[in-house]
């Protein structure tokens, strides 16, 4: 089955990344607005209980954290992807960090904290869209309490399969 673990942000910061979502990324249907903190990956059933123990391990030593989504950025030229920015980067860093130290395999891209608003844009549209979202101020903020285990059904729709809590 494949997984990933990611934060949710607020349900404010989530409305305004809608706002854009539904118009820009093709996903939005699939899962909510979300910062990954580990890409997608396989896992056999047979080895959740060990992943599980590892999360709950890492949570109960990362304590809870705020995060501010300042501008609207881009990875162009690498994917047409553009996104909410993330100020401080460093809480999430650290989290990737210790999720990720238990994986083997390498990531397919360098971890960039983000919150996806768009992705799959022609490169007309994406300096079109970019453009237009950089005179846009951004101001939104947050706690990062919690990070989710998930996982993807048939469908295509990412469902929670667990929660778990960072130190207060």
């Amino acid at each position: 089955m494949l997984y990933s673990i990611v934060v949710f942000p607020s349900s404010q910061v989530q409305e305004v990344a809608n706002s854009y979502r539904k118009r820009y990324d093709p996903s939005y249907a699939l899962i909510p607005p979300y910062i990954r903190l580990k890409e997608a990956f396989e896992l056999e059933e047979a080895r959740l209980p060990e992943l599980i123990e590892h999360l709950e391990q890492v949570a109960s030593t990362t304590n809870r954290f705020p995060v501010r989504f300042h501008r609207v950025s881009t990875f162009h030229p690498t994917n047409n992807v553009i996104f909410l920015a993330v100020q401080d980067k460093e809480p999430f860093l650290k989290l990737h960090e210790k999720i990720v130290q238990r994986f083997p395999e390498k990531e397919t891209y360098a971890f960039v904290p983000h919150l996806t608003i768009g992705r799959d844009l022609s490169d007309d549209e994406l300096r079109d869209v970019t453009s237009q979202l950089s005179m846009v101020k951004f101001d939104l903020e947050c706690e990062v309490d919690r990070f989710h285990l998930i996982y993807q059904l048939e469908d295509g729709i990412w469902s929670t399969y667990q929660t778990f809590l960072l130190k207060k």
